[in-house]
């Protein structure tokens, strides 16, 4: 009897591009990785890490924030960035989920 692979549900699926969608830039790998690392983060330590102005780092950060894989603190004049724990899980789920789906090893 052969075993059926899980479905993935339109919704999912449409979350799926989205969080795709956020981390399609190597910029915004990079922002989760050390988010991931340093567990906080203030913005201005963040810029200092890329190549990049700050204005562009903001526009990285504004997209990784929609996506809900970031959260920010404003603290004063800084806004401070850390992961998005239930957004993370449900970036896990997802892409485990769909990654089911495929045939082969």
């Amino acid at each position: 009897m052969r075993t059926m692979k899980p479905q993935v549900a339109e919704k999912e699926m449409d979350r799926l591009a989205d969080l795709a969608k956020a981390l399609s830039h190597p910029a915004r790998v990079k922002i989760l990785d050390i988010l991931n690392r340093r567990n906080a983060c203030i913005c201005n330590e963040l810029v200092d890490e890329f190549p990049l102005a700050q204005s562009t780092v903001s526009q990285h950060l504004k997209e990784l924030k929609r996506a809900g894989l970031i959260m920010g603190e404003i603290d004063g004049p800084r806004t401070c960035y850390c992961l998005n724990p239930d957004g993370i899980a449900e970036m896990k789920k997802i892409f485990h989920d769909f990654t089911q789906t495929f045939k082969g090893k």
